[in-house]
């Protein structure tokens, strides 16, 4: 990234190469979108090369582009807030397709309670659970303490539990 930073471009397909996959994931899980993760994926690295000097040498680049990747998500949200709703279960339903019908069911019931939760518990769950992100990556992205990522991953990982049982009672 320093190297982007200082003028040389052709460096940002390197890091596109590195992390796009993850960038992708990751606003995938937020959106249940596909075709809109990759919009915004793009997005986040057209803003990697146009903010490049916001970058500060020694930071660790993860956190930096998992930053920029949640401010591209939010802006779309509050661009798009009334015209689209992104916790829209049916949708979420119809893009499950697993063989296993028990198995399916299970991860229906899975992405309805994850569809439930608050944007930030669905957000701290994806880059926990997900995205494997350690939690003091996590308080760097949320600009929090690693504390507060714990017990805010373990309450939302409760509320997630609850909704779960609730869907399945429901079933």
């Amino acid at each position: 990234m320093e190297a982007v930073k200082n003028g040389e471009l052709q460096q940002a397909s390197v890091l596109f190469e590195r992390y796009h996959k993850r960038i992708f994931n990751f606003l995938r899980q937020l959106s249940n979108d596909t075709m809109l993760a990759e919009d915004l994926c793009q997005n986040v690295f057209l803003r990697l090369i146009k903010y490049r000097n916001s970058y500060r040498e020694g930071n660790r680049f993860q956190s930096w582009i998992y930053q920029m990747a949640r401010n591209v998500f939010a802006d779309h949200y509050h661009s798009n807030k009334n015209k689209a709703n992104y916790t829209d279960v049916e949708k979420m339903k119809e893009q499950i397709s697993e063989t296993d019908e028990n198995q399916e069911e299970q991860e229906q019931l899975l992405h309805r309670s994850l569809a439930r939760l608050s944007d930030e518990q669905r957000e701290l769950l994806v880059l926990t659970r997900f995205q494997h992100l350690k939690y003091e990556e996590v308080a760097v992205i949320m600009e929090t303490t690693v504390a507060n990522i714990k017990v805010k991953v373990h309450r939302a990982i409760g509320k997630l539990r609850e909704h779960y049982f609730e869907l399945e009672k429901t079933n």
